[in-house]
Order: C-alpha cells, then sequence, then structure tokens
C-alpha cells in the first residue's frame, strides 16, 4: 500500500526520510509539457439565419440557411470542426443572398408603388373613359 506524502515531514514507508537533510533522487528534475488546443470558434450564424426566416425569407432562403446554421451548431457540438465550417460556410452564402433579395424586393415593393400611384393621380378612368384631372388631357 502506497501512503501519501505527510506534509510536516517523516518517514515514507519505504524508509525515506521527508526531512530536509533526507535521501533524495539524484536524477535532474523532468519537466511535462500540456498542450491545450485552442478551440477554433466556428461562427454558425443560427441568430442571422432566425432573423432571415423571420424578417426577410425570399425563396425560403432564410429557412434553409437556419437549417444549415442547426447542422453546422450539431457538428461543432460533435466536435467534426471540418463539417461544421462546411455547413457554416454554406448558411452564410444563403444569408447573404436571403438579406440581398430581401432588401431588393423592400425597395420594389415602396418605389413601384410609389411611381405607379403618382402616375394614377394624373387621370381617373371611368369605364374606360379618362377623365382629365387637373387641367390636362389624359389618355387611356
Amino acid at each position: 500500500m502506497f501512503w501519501s506524502r505527510v506534509v510536516f515531514g517523516g518517514i515514507y514507508p519505504n524508509g525515506e526520510s521527508g526531512y530536509a537533510g533526507g535521501a533524495h533522487n539524484p536524477a535532474p528534475p523532468t519537466s511535462t509539457v500540456i498542450h491545450i488546443r485552442s478551440e477554433t470558434s466556428v461562427p454558425d450564424h443560427v441568430v442571422w439565419s432566425l432573423f432571415n426566416t423571420l424578417f426577410m425569407n425570399p425563396c425560403c432562403l432564410g429557412f434553409i440557411a437556419f437549417a444549415y446554421s442547426v447542422k453546422s451548431r450539431d457538428r461543432k457540438m460533435v466536435g467534426d470542426l471540418t463539417g461544421a465550417q462546411a455547413y457554416a460556410s454554406t448558411a452564410k452564402c444563403l444569408n447573404i443572398w436571403a438579406l440581398i433579395l430581401g432588401i431588393l424586393m423592400t425597395i420594389l415593393l415602396i418605389v413601384v408603388p410609389a411611381f405607379g400611384l403618382s402616375k394614377l393621380r394624373d387621370r381617373v378612368c371611368v369605364h374606360e373613359r379618362c377623365i382629365p384631372v387637373g387641367g390636362r388631357q389624359t389618355f387611356c
């Protein structure tokens, strides 16, 4: 049975003394180096994908990006950083396209009706006959 070292000195079970004047090992001390692997951060873009899914979801790109983001997070939890990076890259690409298309659709939904309504204000068509508005003659 091995006993632990006595803090205040004493005698070990194998007969060595624990005092300063006791026997010591003539071999030089060795050092142990422990390499702690830094965990590489792989962004999974879940929040961005969720935003695109809820607010700007043209052609369901936001939902598909959300699915790839969840797959990336799952791969990261398992420890497969290569697979997580691949899924995260696909989610990022889909999020970029969803954002661009969502912004373009929003602009078109604001600009097109604004210009269309300005042209409608110039004429009022009733039963395929045009009534001039504002003193201008319009044709249907």
